[in-house]
């Protein structure tokens, strides 16, 4: 675990390493990117390299201090989890962050904290951790994971570092999956096209049968959707109902089909277009969805990520949904 076997996100790491150098640790940071995409690497890389007793821009991985980050065990770096799947609560931040960050490190240099899922704070939570953030003690590094920073008050981003994560190269990601992995490069472009540069998914469908089951999923809803009885509609909605602890991929993978359509639209070129495998149904599509419709569809999904987001019943959200993508 660090910044070499990190593939991508060269402009953060070489800014952490700057950092590093310079002695110009920042307090508190925000590592931005969506699920999978390599924030927890990132956090967890830094935090090593400035616990390392080489105090060197890498990691020497070798002494007491590393030894402890690989094994989990290192007493000055925490991380900060949530009991409840939609939210972390200003009880949480309080106990884990808040009344401990007074005592000083145990071993290291730093005191630092990793709070994943950051962007589940509450308003409550938040104003708690800003105090902290505002007047830290010198020693505390704090580290928000969140996969957006839209949920995050003004006043805790003006007092971050926020780091937004691009996509990893395609071609990056198609090289560690068949140079790490051992995957073939058919398997490696296909899972390199779903991905859209997010290395995290691209080993998922790579490894995972149930990620792929997933994909085969969505390609049966939007293969026959127009054609769909209500019958069928109910059976597709108990297929989502399998997938409720990834149905935000579900609901991704939808936005990519239509992605698909629109791009085939435009270019006319199937090599651009990540559904090969269903290249005539999304080349039959193309011809009787308008821009407008597409782009209706696509906000359609989004809404409904929105709602599930919100806790509203999935399978409500999900009717509507297919209902709404059946119209013509």
């Amino acid at each position: 675990m660090d910044f070499t076997n990190i593939v991508g996100h060269e402009d953060i790491i070489k800014h952490f390493k700057a950092s590093i150098e310079m002695d110009r640790v920042g307090h508190a940071y925000i590592i931005c990117g969506e699920e999978a995409s390599g924030k927890k690497s990132l956090a967890k890389s830094f935090a090593k390299t400035l616990q390392c007793e080489e105090h060197g821009i890498d990691p020497c991985n070798t002494c007491k201090s590393c030894l402890q980050v690989e094994s989990g065990n290192h007493p000055d770096i925490i991380v900060v989890k949530h009991e409840k799947a939609k939210v972390l609560t200003v009880d949480e931040i309080r106990e884990q962050v808040v009344n401990t960050v007074s005592i000083k490190p145990y071993s290291g240099k730093y005191k630092i904290y990793i709070i994943e899922d950051a962007q589940l704070m509450n308003a409550e939570a938040q104003n708690a951790l800003l105090k902290t953030i505002e007047e830290p003690p010198q020693y505390v590094v704090i580290i928000l994971l969140a996969t957006t920073a839209e949920k995050f008050l003004p006043t805790i981003i003006s007092r971050c570092m926020l780091l937004n994560l691009k996509p990893v190269k395609d071609e990056d990601i198609k090289f560690y999956l068949m140079n790490n992995l051992g995957i073939d490069a058919h398997m490696a472009e296909t899972c390199v096209g779903y991905a859209a540069g997010n290395l995290g998914k691209a080993i998922k469908l790579a490894t995972n049968e149930e990620y792929q089951m997933l994909i085969r999923s969505v390609i049966r809803l939007e293969t026959g959707i127009f054609d769909m009885s209500m019958e069928d509609i109910e059976e597709a909605i108990m297929d989502c109902d399998r997938y409720k602890l990834t149905i935000s991929e579900y609901l991704d993978l939808m936005l990519v089909w239509y992605r698909d359509i629109l791009v085939l639209k435009v270019t006319g070129n199937p090599d651009k277009i990540i559904f090969k495998e269903n290249y005539s149904d999304i080349r039959n599509q193309s011809h009787y969805l308008s821009f407008n419709e597409l782009e209706d569809k696509k906000r359609a999904i989004e809404d409904a990520k929105i709602r599930i987001n919100a806790n509203a019943k999935m399978e409500d959200v999900m009717k509507l949904l297919i209902m709404t993508l059946r119209e013509k």
